[in-house]
């Protein structure tokens, strides 16, 4: 999927990071897939929040009716959004997440 912002078009296809558009019943989504396999998963954070708002607002301007979520793996969840650092993010919907088991594959949960 790709985004155009005037004469700006913004991609992410980066091996395990994908940007996908999709329908999730009668809703329009678009979900990042993060890896989070850096040397530091603060720093991962980081770059996927950034990423985010990016795409956020992109989407915004260019389909308003399409919602995004971050999609991480469970792991990532656990070790991140179990701690005070991601409740923060969560209880103050900063993002909406999807965590999945890549073993699996399958979604282990949706938060809106």
């Amino acid at each position: 999927m790709s985004l155009r912002i005037g004469k700006k078009d913004l991609f992410i296809d980066l091996g395990a990071e994908k940007l996908l558009a999709a329908e999730k019943g009668s809703d329009k989504i678009a979900v990042e897939i993060k890896s989070f396999v850096g040397s530091s998963e603060i720093r991962d954070l980081e770059n996927a929040l950034g990423q985010f708002v990016l795409y956020q607002n992109a989407l915004s301007l260019t389909e308003p009716d399409r919602t995004l979520y971050l999609a991480i793996r469970e792991a990532v969840y656990l070790d991140l959004f179990e701690e005070e650092i991601g409740k923060m993010l969560l209880e103050r919907n900063v993002i909406k997440l999807v965590s999945f088991n890549p073993e699996q594959e399958v979604i282990t949960r949706w938060i809106p």
